[in-house]
């Protein structure tokens, strides 16, 4: 073993010591989530071959811990290139041990903010694994701070719900080189996410990306953060004309499972990056969507399930007023088949039968009218419900929305690992049951409505279109998290592309012929 390589040991070790003395919730709070030897490696060995093989090194780490990257960099950089190395670290728990630990190993240490320091623009290599710490972490002062500094260093006007490691990824432009190179290990979602435009378009306008890897989502690189990861390398030069970027899945950096080059002009126009490199480039497009034909909205969020959602015995054993509660869906895993058929009541037929409490009278009303669901909603208040922010904020803390039972819902969350094989499912809804925000409920259009009305058979053949659309085709238009957790947004359901559905609707009449489904659109 090299005197490097023991050199890592002690700092894995460090590094591990260093965690068991804060709690999980602390470094998740602060976004801590030290990179592995292996992963640190990988990305120094491919940003070796990034740059001139003797070119000197100018290095930079704006979130340093306790140096994996560093590490790296003396393991695989000959030490003759290595010019200069600067690492920053907010943290003293972490910052403190590490100045010591690489203090005769070349390395300008900076026990601060990153954040706040004065940039300076020399280094031509900088590689970072950015905290992970969530827009609602941040204090409204500390945001705006951010806003503005990496507004001015990059030019990115970042909205309120982007994370520290956006700010991280701005604020550096300013520190790097003219052809300097950026290597980036940070959370994947900014290729989908609305707050993730202003990243999309600093990448493509303000510097060259040359390399999107997105790691296999079932494989987490940190074991203590289910986020689904991505590396970003970036050279700090305008890009050229007609330029290609290189997307990556699966394996490692340098030996991904899938490889595919996209032109910078189609990740123009195109909102989900994360189609790439699975998914081939998409030409323009007059397909019909879901969302032609039908109005997407989330389930109700109540505000607290457990006591808003009663099973029927409960209403029954405590006496509450069955006409004051409508039927609701349960979860989905309660669900065994994908059609929900209603008893004689309009009830689901289904073995757990839940209720969802629902009435706009007030609580005076109720203690004389119905005293028994007075006194449930004075338990409630005992635990505070009627102060958290949902319950709060309505006209009467224990209404809720108005989400009328909609014919097909289809579930918010799944895994592609299933039993089905399939990660979302749509579910005909026979009942009156309305649906928490575990399902995203599809209510017809107006057109597609009178179509029903004439034909009552259409909305089960539509469903049966809906059941065959591949797992891709719903993928594509998601967002994946680490562990392989899939979601749908109602946007993103609405834009699936379903050309199918005039297919069936040939077969009896059409609700509207293609060209008005987009000149609607259009308007």
């Amino acid at each position: 073993m090299t005197p490097i390589d023991s050199l890592e040991v002690e700092r894995v070790e460090l590094q591990l010591n260093l965690d068991e003395r804060k709690t999980q919730a602390e470094r998740n709070r602060l976004g801590q989530f030290a990179t592995p030897t292996d992963l640190a490696s990988n990305l120094l060995s491919y940003a070796s071959g990034l740059k001139k093989a003797e070119s000197e090194v100018r290095f930079l780490d704006p979130a340093f811990g306790t140096g994996a990257f560093y590490s790296a960099l003396l393991r695989i950089f000959p030490k003759r290139r290595i010019a200069q190395a600067v690492g920053f670290e907010i943290d003293p728990h972490y910052g403190a041990p590490a100045a010591g630990f690489w203090s005769q190993h070349g390395l300008t240490f900076r026990l601060e903010d990153f954040t706040r320091a004065e940039p300076t623009g020399a280094f031509n290599l900088l590689i970072c694994n950015p905290p992970y710490v969530r827009h609602h972490h941040l204090e409204a002062a500390d945001k705006s701070r951010l806003q503005r500094s990496t507004f001015a260093a990059s030019g990115m006007k970042l909205s309120g719900l982007a994370g520290l490691y956006c700010h991280f990824l701005g604020i550096s432009h300013a520190w790097m080189a003219k052809d300097g190179i950026g290597g980036w290990l940070i959370p994947s979602e900014f290729m989908d996410v609305n707050y993730g435009r202003e990243i999309k378009k600093y990448l493509l306008d303000r510097v060259t990306l040359l390399h999107i890897h997105r790691f296999d989502p079932n494989d987490v690189q940190f074991a203590d953060a289910l986020v689904s990861s991505a590396v970003v390398w970036i050279r700090n030069s305008p890009p050229p004309a007609n330029h290609e970027v290189v997307f990556s899945f699966g394996g490692t950096l340098d030996a991904p499972r899938i490889v595919r080059k996209v032109s910078a002009a189609t990740l123009v126009n195109e909102p989900k990056w994360t189609r790439f490199p699975v998914a081939e480039v998409r030409e323009a497009s007059t397909a019909p969507t879901i969302s032609d034909f039908f109005r997407i909205k989330r389930g109700l969020a109540t505000g607290d399930n457990t006591y808003f959602i009663l099973p029927a015995a409960e209403i029954e054993n405590r006496g509450l007023p069955p006409a004051l509660f409508k039927p609701i869906l349960p979860s989905p895993r309660y669900l065994a088949d994908d059609i929900v058929q209603a008893d004689e009541c309009g009830n689901p037929k289904v073995e757990k039968r839940l209720f969802l409490l629902d009435t706009m009278l007030s609580e005076a009303e109720l203690e004389v009218s119905y005293p028994t669901l007075w006194k449930y909603l004075e338990e409630g208040k005992s635990r505070g419900l009627h102060e958290r922010y949902l319950c709060s904020h309505r006209s009467v803390w224990y209404a809720q929305e108005n989400r009328p039972p909609a014919p097909i819902v289809c579930t918010y969350l799944g895994r592609r690992d299933t039993k089905r094989g399939r990660p979302f499912r749509f579910i005909l809804n026979e009942s009156t049951a309305t649906a928490a925000n575990v399902y995203l409920m599809m209510y017809p259009t107006p057109a597609l409505t009178a179509a029903i009305g004439r034909d009552p058979g259409l909305i089960r053949r539509i469903w049966t279109v809906l059941n065959e659309l591949t797992p891709q085709e719903l993928l594509s238009e998601g967002r994946v998290y680490g562990g392989g957790l899939h979601k749908l947004e109602p946007k993103e359901l609405g834009n699936v592309q379903v050309p199918q559905l005039l297919d069936i609707m040939d077969k009896g009449e059409r609700p509207m012929k293609q060209e008005d489904l987009f000149s609607r659109r259009a308007a």
